[in-house]
């Protein structure tokens, strides 16, 4: 038998997910709950806990409870990497068309925000045996955020990692302000003379870092997934290694295997 505030939060719910309760609508306070479901203050708190862990609601200190606007949609499929290598070598105006991030939210580029960073670092013993290089090799550490204009949070928490002298020859490769750049890392590592042959990504779940759940803006008790994104060139080089943080209550991963025939 449900207990008294899961039948509350379920009323809750139903009027939010029919609409009549709509995104950005304030929700009546704890005291009026209370006297409307005639229950204690401590069961309409429990009630909304639980809508606030699953990220329908969200309780803003001094101002009350919201119900909280739905954040787009991330659907991350790994037909992707052949969609941008097939792009790599168009046109300029057609690889400024759309990005990966539109072609995972089906967005278009007037509606994100973009920030990136560079830097150079040395390679990390973890990072030098992934890709097969000497410690301390001067590596470029790429970081990228991108968000919807009207959210707050990112998609995901991006840091990528090239070897430095694999495309100094090309100095725009090393100037962050040439981000976004069209096409992405496919075509900038195409004006070097790199092919990517494969790409291989390892999926893994965990519980986010504090830091992590502040940037993401994460509901209570919500996961995030790591993918660990490995690049290898048609002579089998890593050619790059990126790390992407991947919020749980808005990602979808799919996998799409091709399957050869008897």
């Amino acid at each position: 038998m449900p207990k008294a505030y899961e039948v509350i939060a379920d009323d809750i719910r139903r009027s939010i997910r029919a609409g009549e309760r709509r995104p950005g609508d304030r929700l009546p306070s704890e005291s009026e709950l209370a006297e409307r479901y005639r229950r204690s203050v401590p069961t309409i708190q429990n009630a909304l806990r639980l809508l606030n862990e699953e990220g329908l609601i969200d309780r803003r200190h001094g101002r009350g409870t919201f119900v909280r606007r739905p954040r787009t949609l991330a659907v991350r499929e790994n037909t992707r990497h052949q969609w941008e290598k097939d792009r790599a070598r168009k046109p300029e105006p057609t690889r400024a068309g759309t990005g990966a991030t539109e072609h995972d939210t089906g967005l278009v580029i007037q509606d994100l925000v973009f920030f990136a960073r560079y830097r150079v670092t040395g390679a990390t013993a973890a990072l030098a045996d992934a890709l097969g290089v000497p410690e301390g090799t001067e590596l470029l550490e790429r970081t990228y955020r991108t968000r919807h204009a009207a959210e707050t949070a990112p998609f995901s928490l991006v840091t990528s990692h090239l070897v430095r002298d694999l495309i100094a020859a090309n100095p725009d490769l090393l100037d962050e302000s040439k981000e976004p750049w069209p096409g992405g890392t496919q075509n900038q590592l195409h004006t070097v003379g790199i092919e990517l042959d494969r790409v291989e990504e390892r999926v893994t779940a965990r519980p986010p870092t504090p830091e992590e759940a502040a940037e993401l803006e994460l509901p209570p008790g919500t996961s995030v997934i790591v993918l660990r994104k490995t690049s290898y060139d048609i002579t089998d080089r890593v050619v790059d290694i990126s790390d992407v943080t991947l919020p749980g209550d808005r990602t979808e991963l799919v996998f799409t295997t091709l399957l050869e025939r008897w």
